[in-house]
């Protein structure tokens, strides 16, 4: 299996093709920065005697799925977006998504939802461009869950 992470060319894959990114050790600093930066505070991740005292795996120090999905991304996205220009501390970012194409699964209930997305700074510039498809709840799914 292929091992990217310097970059990888559409022209260079076909269906079926099957990769893996570079890898990345989840430290304490990134699960203190992490919880810090998106506020999930929960005990599960604050206090270090939780997991022993009430958690189901002992002798562990669990981290936010959130956190695993946003290294995941950015070990991919690594080899698959386009920097297109420079971002710097103190820019302000945001991201213009444009749906590209829209299915539903064959469950039905969910959706794949194909997406580029742009990440623009604070003059207006592009400074990053990828497309990722994910997996979206339909209205019935999600108004549930509420």
């Amino acid at each position: 299996m292929r091992t990217v992470g310097l970059g990888i060319a559409f022209d260079e894959l076909k269906a079926g093709d099957k990769f893996r990114t570079i890898n990345r050790t989840i430290t304490e600093a990134d699960l203190v920065n992490f919880i810090n930066a998106t506020g999930m505070v929960e005990m599960i991740f604050t206090d270090a005697t939780f997991s022993e005292n009430h958690g189901a795996i002992k002798g562990s120090r669990p981290v936010p799925g959130a956190l695993v999905y946003c290294f995941c991304e950015g070990l991919l996205v690594q080899g698959t977006m386009q920097m297109v220009g420079p971002t710097n501390v103190n820019d302000t970012i945001h991201c213009e998504v444009e749906v590209l194409s829209v299915r539903e699964t064959s469950r039905g209930g969910r959706g794949i939802v194909k997406t580029r997305n742009l990440g623009i700074n604070q003059n207006g510039d592009i400074v990053l461009e990828y497309e990722v498809s994910r997996m979206v709840a339909g209205t019935a799914l999600r108004d549930a869950s509420v």
